[in-house]
C-alpha cells in the first residue's frame, strides 16, 4: 500500500515540495524509492526528519508501507523471495525505522517475510500493523470486525511478526477508499482491552470519518489516524486541521492515487497547483 504525507493542504505548492517541508505536526509514511548509498542513512537526515508519536514511539516520517512484498494483488508469496527480504534489510540500511504493514496482507505472506529478512529486530525498528479484514479464497477482503477475529487478528500479527507486543494497531472500518457511516465504539473498545493487557502500545484508525474519530478518543487515546488521501481526493482537509492541532499523526494511504484508474499523476487536477 501507498502511504505518503498530508502537508498544509490548502496551498498550491506541490505535494512532493510539502512533504519535505512540512512542519512536524505530520507524519510521512511513505515507500521508499530504495535507490543505493554508499554508507547507511540516518532516520535524523531523512526527508522530513521524525514525527513524536508518543514518548516511545518516535518514527521516521519517511517509513515503508510493505504491502506489494506479497504476490500479485497482495495475495500469495512473491515472485521473488529473495528480493522480497533484500528489500527490508535495504528499508533498514537507510535508517528507516517504521515500516507499515498488516497479517492479512497475503495474508500472513508480507508480516512473516519481514520477521525472516529482520528479526531478531534493530533496537529502533517499529511496527504499525492494521486489523478489520481478513483475505478469503478468492482473495476478497472481507470485513472482519467481531471481538473474537480482532483478538484473532491481533495475536496472528504478534506471532508471523515474533512480538509480545505490537507498537501500533489501527482498526480500519471502512471501504477500500472511503469511510462508512455507523458506531466504531465495539471494535476500538476489543482493542483498548487488548492495550490494557500489554499487547498493543498504541491505538490508530483508518478509513474512517471524522465522528468516528472523536468516538475512538472516547474510548481510548488516538496516536494516529489513516485514510485515502492525495491531490486528486481532499475530503479530509478540516479533519487534518482537526488533528494537527491536537497532534495526532494523520498517515495518507495510496498518495499517488492507488488503484484508482485516474491516478492523481495522470489526472487533470495537477497540471493546475
Amino acid at each position: 500500500m501507498q502511504t505518503g504525507l498530508a502537508a498544509p493542504r490548502r496551498s498550491v505548492e506541490p505535494l512532493a515540495e510539502r512533504a519535505i517541508a512540512a512542519p512536524a505536526s505530520r507524519l510521512t509514511v511513505t515507500r521508499s524509492n530504495m535507490k543505493t548509498v554508499s554508507k547507511p542513512t540516518t532516520f535524523e537526515t531523512l526527508p522530513g526528519g521524525t514525527f513524536k508519536l508518543a514518548d516511545d514511539l518516535v518514527l521516521t516520517r519517511v517509513g515503508y508501507g510493505a504491502m506489494q512484498l506479497a504476490g500479485p494483488h497482495v495475495f500469495g508469496p512473491p515472485a521473488d523471495h529473495d528480493g522480497a527480504l533484500a528489500v527490508l534489510r535495504e528499508v533498514v540500511r537507510l535508517g528507516i525505522n517504521h515500516i507499515d504493514t498488516s497479517d492479512y496482507y497475503g495474508p500472513y505472506i508480507t508480516n512473516q517475510l519481514i520477521k525472516e529478512a529482520l528479526h531478531p529486530y534493530p533496537e529502533q525498528l517499529r511496527f504499525v500493523t492494521k486489523v478489520g479484514a481478513l483475505r478469503d479464497a478468492e482473495g476478497n477482503w472481507p470485513k472482519a470486525l467481531a471481538p473474537e477475529q480482532l483478538r484473532q487478528a491481533v495475536h496472528d500479527n504478534l506471532a508471523n511478526l515474533g512480538l509480545d507486543a505490537l507498537d501500533v494497531v489501527n482498526l480500519r472500518i471502512g471501504g477500500l477508499d472511503a469511510p462508512e457511516p455507523g458506531s466504531i465504539a465495539e471494535p476500538f473498545g476489543v482493542l483498548a482491552e487488548m492495550q490494557q493487557e500489554g499487547l498493543i502500545k498504541h491505538l490508530g484508525v483508518s478509513t474512517v470519518t471524522a465522528g468516528q474519530v472523536a468516538e475512538a478518543q472516547s474510548i481510548a487515546p488516538v496516536a494516529c489516524v489513516q485514510n485515502f488521501y492525495n491531490i486528486a481526493n481532499r475530503q479530509d482537509d478540516s479533519l487534518i486541521d482537526s488533528l494537527a492541532e491536537q497532534g495526532i499523526a494523520y498517515v495518507p494511504y495510496f498518495p499517488l492515487g492507488g488503484f484508482r484508474r485516474c491516478n492523481p499523476i495522470r489526472c487533470p487536477a495537477l497540471p493546475r497547483v
